[in-house]
């Protein structure tokens, strides 16, 4: 761990994964229509995969469907001037197979967001880059 320009404190990878499990809201950002997009989303970290669900046909999943995005989760305490954030870069795919879409249904993953949600994407943890505020 060291400390960056800024003064903030460098996160190693296992600190990142370990605060990217614990969050419940992320930010998938992706490109739609040639411009940048961002769409918080709930999920869950499986193996080394991010997980969402999400309708077959929304923007979302056209969007993201093998494209390179950003993931993104943080968490501030306001008052005590504190916090960290956590941003994943990886490729997003679609999940197809129907034996891992059985698996994945397994999950305790149920969406925020009213409508049936049965399309997963999968975002392969690849690089991973984390800072803290110090206290």
């Amino acid at each position: 761990m060291g400390i960056d320009t800024a003064g903030m404190e460098v996160l190693e990878r296992a600190e990142c994964l370990r605060l990217l499990a614990m969050a419940p809201i992320g930010r998938i950002v992706f490109t739609e229509r040639a411009l940048p997009a961002v769409q918080p989303v709930n999920f869950l970290v499986h193996g080394s995969d991010i997980v969402v669900r999400t309708s077959e046909g929304s923007r979302l999943a056209r969007a993201t469907r093998d494209a390179v995005v950003a993931f993104e989760v943080d968490e501030f305490d306001i008052e005590a001037r504190t916090g960290w954030s956590v941003m994943v870069v990886g490729p997003c795919r679609a999940v197809e197979d129907p034996a891992q879409r059985a698996e994945l249904e397994r999950l305790p993953l149920r969406p925020w967001a009213p409508g049936p949600r049965t399309h997963f994407l999968r975002i392969a943890i690849e690089l991973v880059t984390g800072r803290r505020i110090p206290g």
